[in-house]
């Protein structure tokens, strides 16, 4: 049985009693009811248990009964019921006294039931009480059943749970998050005592009360489901249908809610890194920041990696490209294994990666690659610069002016290649700073005997070299990406190798004549 005092005196025939004192224990829980018959019965009372008597024992010593009402409410009895009529005619002005004072409920019991047909009425109450709650809880336990077999947005999700169990609810993430209230507490006093054990326990103030669970992902704790039921007590049914519901909030959120407050606090970290890099703002303000949203990111070793697309004719159709480039990136499996963070920039998109073991050059490559094989837009493919690694979070602005460079340089020499890292780019950086007239004199002395031909074969020799080289001297490489069969090849490459006097097994003939073609891109795009 559980019910309050107050509920049991609307139940009859009890109902036909009187709550003579002790009004501010009237919610006191009712567990069970029993008969006082013996003198020491404060040795056996238990907790909850409500007691009738005919005031015999007490009946010749109104002392006696003060000091039983006492220690009554010391052993946490709900409250005593006295019958009038065979020993007392009423019942004494100081045991009156004493309940009023004590807060216990003294009840004067109707004379013509006995006691047996109030306690059957109270358990024929509680009986029924019982099988309605049962048969609504399990209508509720369906209801959840078929939301677990359904996949909703976050936000719905928590409405639907909120709506079955009939309460309101808070959901509150690791972190302290509140991801959903609807309780009409302000979140700054339901999140006053954290952290929270890890177990079901009530929160109760004066102004509201809720039963707190665990979100459990394996055996780590993720978060927290607060049940706002005005029920003083739960029963075993309402305890399991609040448990299945926040297992069922745990089971669809538990692998959404982190991914959601990761995006959540990387959105805003990235905002902040912009606000750094573009607008002045301390770096140390940036790092203050990661560490409290727990970002070990500028704490440890790093790469930048800068995106761009082909630029748009009006400022803000880049933006959107952008933009619209870091939600594919944000979406793309490959891409979050990586566990960067992502910044839209003038520039570009601009990624910062972990890279505490010193393999994320590596794992950028077949992420990034992995994503350009993905990307479906059509017109020329992005282009991601990589920067050498960095140590230090002081070494931020260093990564973005290396990426910066290094895409300039690989727009002005036209470098193919949809991964180009900082590194690979040290000759460029040398050959930035040679003229344009030494680059004509360096490309006429190793291709002028080739150029001086006849156009059409001077062209066509031309592409074959350029082809050869590009696929490192593989002859089987040069034919099929030529179209043309591989004795083909191997022919114009005897023929390159007499005009030109080069010998391709000299790896010096070759870098002259890559260096060469490189030059010749340069000047014709000048």
């Amino acid at each position: 049985m559980y019910m309050t005092v107050e509920q049991a005196l609307s139940v009859y025939p009890l109902s036909e009693a009187k709550l003579i004192a002790g009004e501010a224990g009237k919610r006191r829980i009712v567990k069970s009811v029993n008969v006082m018959d013996a003198p020491d019965i404060t040795d056996w009372i238990k907790e909850g248990e409500m007691l009738f008597t005919t005031a015999y024992l007490i009946k010749d010593e109104p002392e006696d009964a003060e000091a039983l009402l006492y220690k009554l409410n010391q052993c946490g009895s709900a409250g005593l019921g006295i019958k009038l009529g065979r020993f007392w005619t009423e019942i004494p002005a100081n045991l009156v006294r004493k309940a009023n004072e004590l807060g216990f409920p003294l009840i004067q019991l109707p004379y013509q039931f006995t006691f047996s047909d109030q306690m059957n009425g109270l358990f024929r109450d509680e009986m029924k009480r019982s099988t309605g709650a049962m048969q609504d809880v399990m209508g509720k336990q369906v209801r959840l059943m078929r939301f677990a077999l359904r996949a909703e947005p976050i936000g719905s999700l928590f409405d639907s749970v909120a709506e079955v169990i009939g309460h309101p609810l808070a959901v509150v993430g690791s972190r302290g998050q509140m991801m959903h209230n609807d309780s009409g507490v302000p979140d700054e006093q339901l999140l006053a005592k954290r952290p929270w054990p890890i177990h079901a326990q009530w929160m109760k103030t004066p102004g509201w009360q809720a039963y707190r669970i665990p979100l459990m992902r394996q055996e780590r704790c993720t978060g927290f489901a607060l049940f706002f039921s005005p029920q003083p007590f739960l029963s075993a049914m309402e305890e399991g249908l609040y448990s299945q519901a926040a297992e069922l909030i745990a089971h669809h959120t538990n692998l959404r809610l982190e991914d959601y407050f990761a995006i959540s606090v990387q959105k805003d970290f990235a905002q902040l890194v912009k606000r750094c890099l573009k607008h002045g703002l301390p770096l140390v303000t940036l790092q203050s920041y990661a560490e409290r949203w727990e970002i070990e990111l500028l704490r440890q070793p790093y790469r930048a990696v800068l995106t761009d697309l082909p630029a748009a004719p009006v400022p803000k159709q880049r933006l959107e490209q952008i933009e619209g480039l870091k939600d594919a990136f944000l979406s793309h499996a490959r891409i979050q294994e990586l566990q960067g963070i992502h910044v839209a920039l003038e520039e570009g998109l601009l990624t910062i990666v972990p890279d505490e073991e010193g393999g994320a050059e590596e794992r950028i490559h077949s992420a990034f690659g992995a994503f350009f094989a993905d990307w479906q837009r059509g017109g020329r493919e992005p282009q991601s610069i990589v920067s050498s690694r960095k140590r230090q979070g002081e070494q931020l602005f260093e990564a973005f002016d290396e990426c910066c460079r290094a895409r300039k340089l690989a727009v002005d020499w036209e470098l193919s290649g949809a991964i180009i890292a900082y590194e690979s780019l040290d000759l460029a950086l040398v050959f930035e700073q040679v003229s344009e007239k030494r680059m004509k004199t360096f490309c006429d002395r190793w291709l002028g005997a080739l150029l001086e031909k006849e156009p059409d074969y001077a062209q066509e020799m031309l592409r074959t070299l350029e082809t050869y080289l590009e696929c490192d001297g593989q002859l089987g490489e040069t034919a099929k990406r030529l179209f043309i069969h591989r004795n083909t090849a191997t022919y114009r490459i005897e023929k390159l190798s007499e005009l030109l006097q080069v010998d391709f097994k000299k790896m010096n003939d070759l870098m002259r004549l890559k260096l060469a073609f490189t030059f010749r891109k340069r000047l014709e795009r000048q």
